[in-house]
């Protein structure tokens, strides 16, 4: 089962980008994903398995929190 991952989500990765920051806010979701380095501000396309296989820690978006 995916990750209920949502767009504004902040996202610690196990890799650290070229620029040192391993920090991303996730700014668009579906099969693949946006990511924005929140170091750089570089943006980039990941697959959906790429980047669940590479989450260290997730944290959901301040305004929405998961009521089940």
């Amino acid at each position: 089962m995916p990750l209920k991952i949502k767009v504004g989500d902040q996202l610690q990765m196990k890799k650290k980008h070229p620029c040192g920051g391993d920090q991303w806010l996730v700014m668009r979701t579906g099969a693949d994903f946006v990511i924005k380095c929140q170091t750089c501000s570089h943006q980039t396309w990941i697959p959906r398995p790429k980047l669940e296989k590479s989450i260290k820690k997730w944290t959901p978006s301040e305004g929405e929190e998961e009521k089940e």
